[in-house]
């Protein structure tokens, strides 16, 4: 175990949390430095050179569960600097300001680099390298998150397990008893915010109506 993290298992004073920070910072220096899906890929490499992507906290009680970065994330360097990310603040109901807060939110998408396209335009899965390398020591660095927002399917599939259903539609409308039910963080699943599920929203007006009204409450109350 992380000195740092059996730190954190009882009431944490001032030093502690400044430890538990800088080991984080480390690690994420080492994140960051990432090339495994270049030079030690799974299937083909990276089409590009790594840029990973991710904002751990070790202060932060909420954590956004992305999915991987898109081009303009890719060539910006910070997380949802995009339509994505807009439409995703407006669910949160927070400003730019509150959202990029790294003592307010973390930021831990599956894939940390931006992994590409497919034929039609779309962008690709998350690199499958990064969750088994990167993600278990990430989470462990990141005691006070006791709010993991999953979006899409992959950040599903890891914090949830077994309580994931069969799609995405069935997981995000049972957000009731995967809320009640949630074993250590509280976890709240969201589709993503792309444009590209436009059409999703407006066959699921139940989302809007139900759930982003709770989302928004749980969001305002850890913020303070």
């Amino acid at each position: 175990m992380h000195q740092c993290v059996a730190l954190a298992s009882g009431n944490l004073q001032p030093a502690e949390c400044r430890c538990l920070s800088v080991e984080l910072d480390s690690f994420a220096t080492t994140v960051r430095a990432c090339r495994i899906c270049a030079d030690n890929p799974i299937g083909k490499p990276l089409p590009h050179e790594p840029r990973p992507v991710l904002r751990p906290s070790s202060s932060a009680r909420i954590l956004i569960a992305s999915q991987a970065p898109g081009t303009k994330v890719h060539l910006s360097g910070m997380p949802f600097t995009d339509a994505s990310g807009d439409r995703l603040r407006t669910w949160l109901d927070v400003t730019s300001d509150e959202f990029y807060d790294i003592e307010k939110f973390a930021i831990v998408p599956m894939g940390f680099c931006f992994p590409g396209q497919d034929a039609k335009g779309g962008d690709l899965p998350p690199r499958r390298e990064c969750a088994p390398a990167w993600r278990a020591p990430l989470m462990a660095l990141m005691p006070r998150i006791d709010l993991v927002l999953t979006i899409g399917i992959y950040a599903q599939t890891w914090h949830m397990g077994a309580a994931r259903r069969a799609s995405l539609t069935e997981t995000v409308m049972d957000w009731r008893a995967i809320w009640e039910n949630s074993v250590g963080p509280k976890v709240l699943p969201l589709p993503h915010p792309s444009w590209r599920n436009t059409g999703w929203l407006k066959q699921n007006p139940w989302f809007e109506i139900d759930l982003l009204p709770f989302l928004r409450s749980e969001i305002r109350y850890r913020l303070g």
